[in-house]
């Protein structure tokens, strides 16, 4: 099976509006931009996200909220989108946020065939007993809200029921994939990417650099192939930072 896609646009080409997808990255690092930009040019709408954070505005899946493209999304952070602060507030998106840790094992489970899992992140909060905002209505009050989750007491301690998560595709980004699939992630581009992944029914990889199969020695293999359907090369073009905190260097 050729795996290989001449294009960004290629890969992304049957994404169908309303399709669920499971974006790689945190923050703007790692983040599979390129199959983002080629999903706005493509035209799909109505998309639901699974993915730490929704981009900012302008860039990553920030591109995609600006353009009315995503109808609902799950994440752990969403602190520097003002866009995605106003369509929430506003009713126009539905958002579900997920303890960061909840949100990495859900997507875990889903790629295993995990169906749920119990987890004592969340007890005793409206993540377990409900009523977060899911959507507003136009005059901000709550339109639907998260329902209450089972809970389970196991000795001591009490813990609450998350399921899994799977969405139709999965776009992440590695920095060296083969023709097979097979990815490594240098350093922290690898947070979500590989969770991300497993979780797609059809998983698609932008890489950096693309290599025969056996030139990544297998210790160095963080995702295997059998979770990735396609793969595109899309070069080591200049990357973004999302908040620039470096200081003025001192006088010697």
């Amino acid at each position: 099976m050729e795996k290989v896609y001449p294009s960004a646009a290629a890969a992304v080409a049957d994404i169908p509006s309303g399709a669920s997808l499971a974006v790689g990255g945190f923050g703007l690092n790692g983040i599979p931009h390129n199959l983002i930009q080629a999903l706005l040019a493509q035209g799909a709408t109505d998309l639901v996200t699974v993915s730490n954070n929704c981009g900012v505005d302008g860039w990553g899946l920030g591109v995609l909220l600006d353009n009315k493209r995503i109808r609902r999304t799950t994440g752990s952070y969403v602190g520097e989108n003002k866009e995605f602060e106003r369509q929430y507030l506003s009713g126009e998106l539905e958002v579900e946020l997920v303890p960061q840790g909840t949100l990495a094992e859900r997507l875990r489970a889903g790629g295993c065939g995990i169906p749920a899992f119990y987890t004592p992140a969340g007890v005793g909060t409206p993540v377990a007993t409900g009523g977060l905002p899911w959507r507003h209505h136009p005059d901000g009050s709550v339109a639907k809200a998260s329902p209450p989750k089972e809970t389970r007491r196991f000795g001591d301690n009490e813990y609450v029921l998350e399921e899994a998560i799977r969405c139709d595709y999965a776009l992440v980004r590695a920095s060296i994939g083969d023709r097979e699939g097979n990815l490594y992630f240098s350093k922290a581009t690898r947070n979500f990417n590989p969770l991300c992944a497993m979780a797609g029914r059809i998983t698609i990889a932008e890489v950096e650099r693309l290599v025969e199969p056996g030139e990544i020695e297998p210790e160095n293999v963080h995702l295997p192939g059998i979770f990735v359907a396609r793969i595109v090369e899309v070069g080591a073009e200049g990357k973004r930072i999302e908040r620039v905190t470096t200081r003025k260097r001192e006088e010697r």
